[in-house]
C-alpha cells in the first residue's frame, strides 16, 4: 500500500519528472485561481487534481485518511459560513438558523480550500524535499532584500519535520492507548498528548541545530541543479491557460 503522511512518494510519473519550480508556480496559480473560481470550475479542477493522485498509487481511502483532520476544519468553515451569512433561513432549531446563501457560500469556500489541499498533496507526493528547497531558493533569488537561501532552508527543514512530528504523534497515542488513557476525557487526552509532543519536537529541533553547527553549516551552499525541459514549459503554459480559463468563467 502506498504511504504518504505528507511526504514524498517515490515514482516515475509525469508529475514526478516535472521541475519543482514549475510545480510550485502551478500551486501558486491554482491558489490564485480558486479565489475567483465558481463551483463548476472548482469541481473540474478537483477532478483534475485527483486523477494524478490516483495514478501515483493513492487510493480514495488513503486520500481521505490523509486529509481527515483537514475535513474537520472544512466542516467548521462550512458551519461558520452557513450560520453567519445573512439570507433566507433553511430551518431553525434551538436558535440555530443556517441560511441558503450561507450554505452555498460555505460549500464554495470549502471546495476552494479542498482544491488547494489536493494540489499541495500532489506537490508533496511527487517532489523531494531538497527539490522544494532548491526551487524556493531559485525563485526568490532575483527578489532583492530577501534572504532566499535562508527561506529555502527553513522551508526544507519544516517539510522534513512534518513526517517526524506525525510519527511522534502516532507513537505517543499508541503509548497512551496501552496505558488506558482512552477512558479519560477529551481535554485530558489532548493535554497529555500535546505536552510530550512539544517536548520531543523541541528536543529534536535542538538536536538538529547542534548537528548543523557541528558540521559548520552555512546558508550559501551549492544547491542541486534544476533544469527545465520542454515538458516543463508545456506544463507551465497549460497551468497558466487552465487557471486563466477558470478565472474568466
Amino acid at each position: 500500500m502506498a504511504e504518504l503522511n505528507f511526504g514524498y512518494l517515490p515514482g516515475d510519473s509525469f508529475f514526478h519528472r516535472l521541475d519543482a519550480r514549475v510545480k510550485l508556480i502551478g500551486l501558486i496559480l491554482i491558489s490564485i485561481a480558486t479565489l475567483h473560481a465558481r463551483m463548476a470550475p472548482l469541481l473540474l479542477l478537483q477532478g483534475t487534481a485527483l486523477l494524478p493522485l490516483f495514478r501515483i498509487g493513492l487510493s480514495p481511502v488513503k486520500i481521505l485518511r490523509e486529509l481527515r483532520y483537514f475535513f474537520v476544519l472544512l466542516f467548521f468553515v462550512f458551519a461558520a459560513r452557513s450560520l453567519s451569512t445573512p439570507g433566507e433561513a433553511l430551518f431553525s432549531f434551538m436558535g440555530i438558523s443556517p441560511t441558503l446563501e450561507g450554505t452555498l457560500m460555505g460549500l464554495l469556500v470549502s471546495c476552494r480550500l479542498l482544491l488547494i489541499a489536493l494540489a499541495g498533496m500532489l506537490l508533496m507526493a511527487t517532489t523531494r524535499t531538497w527539490e522544494i528547497k532548491a526551487a524556493v531558493s531559485r525563485l526568490l533569488a532575483p527578489v532583492p532584500f530577501i534572504p532566499h537561501a535562508r527561506i529555502g532552508v527553513m522551508i526544507g527543514l519544516t517539510l522534513r519535520f512534518i513526517p517526524i512530528i506525525l510519527h511522534q504523534v502516532r507513537q505517543t497515542q499508541d503509548a497512551q492507548r496501552a496505558r488506558g488513557i482512552e477512558t479519560r476525557g477529551f481535554f485530558y487526552r489532548l493535554t497529555r498528548l500535546m505536552i510530550p509532543l512539544m517536548r520531543r519536537t523541541l528536543k529534536d529541533a535542538d538536536s538538529m541545530a547542534i548537528a548543523m553547527e557541528a558540521r559548520c553549516y552555512a546558508e550559501e551552499r551549492t544547491d542541486p541543479q534544476l533544469n527545465a525541459e520542454k515538458r516543463d514549459w508545456a506544463a507551465l503554459a497549460g497551468a497558466i491557460s487552465i487557471c486563466g480559463f477558470v478565472i474568466l468563467l
